[in-house]
């Protein structure tokens, strides 16, 4: 059985380029994400792609978690995986911008969990991934409408 986590979909007041360009400025998520600290990437297909998360405990510190780039697909999708990192797990994130004109577009992303441990993983974790993905989203278009604005 796969279990999707899908985040809420933001409206983001700035075109889809632009948008993208803050979503793949990771030396910058330090400043904004409050969900995914740092990552370390090439953004290259098939590359590893190191997320940096808080503890889904609460308690300090951070855990790195290990996925492999599929889809660079700018302005509009990005999906990565976790290939045979975890065994009895496959998770497949896919981040979406859409253009809804030149200074307008919505954000979302989701979580494909499967395998033999998806449904505990799930069930122990999902709120968590949800919560995280809600709060990405929403810094995520305050970042995008902040420097929008601020722009020369």
């Amino acid at each position: 059985m796969t279990h999707v986590i899908e985040s809420v979909t933001v409206e983001i007041g700035a075109p889809a380029e632009h948008v993208w360009r803050v979503l793949v400025d990771y030396p910058r998520y330090p400043e904004w994400n409050p969900y995914t600290i740092r990552v370390d990437t090439t953004l290259a297909i098939g590359d590893p792609i190191d997320l940096h998360l808080p503890n889904a405990d609460g308690s300090p510190g951070t855990f790195v978690n290990r996925e492999y780039l599929r889809v660079v697909d700018a302005p509009t999708h990005l999906r990565y995986d976790t290939a045979t990192e975890i065994p009895g797990l496959f998770a497949q994130r896919d981040q979406w911008i859409t253009s809804l004109g030149p200074d307008r577009c919505t954000y979302y992303t989701t979580d494909a969990f499967s395998g033999e441990h998806a449904d505990v993983v799930v069930e122990h974790s999902g709120a968590w991934v949800k919560a995280g993905f809600d709060s990405v989203a929403h810094a995520l278009k305050a970042r995008a409408e902040k420097l929008w604005a601020e722009r020369p």
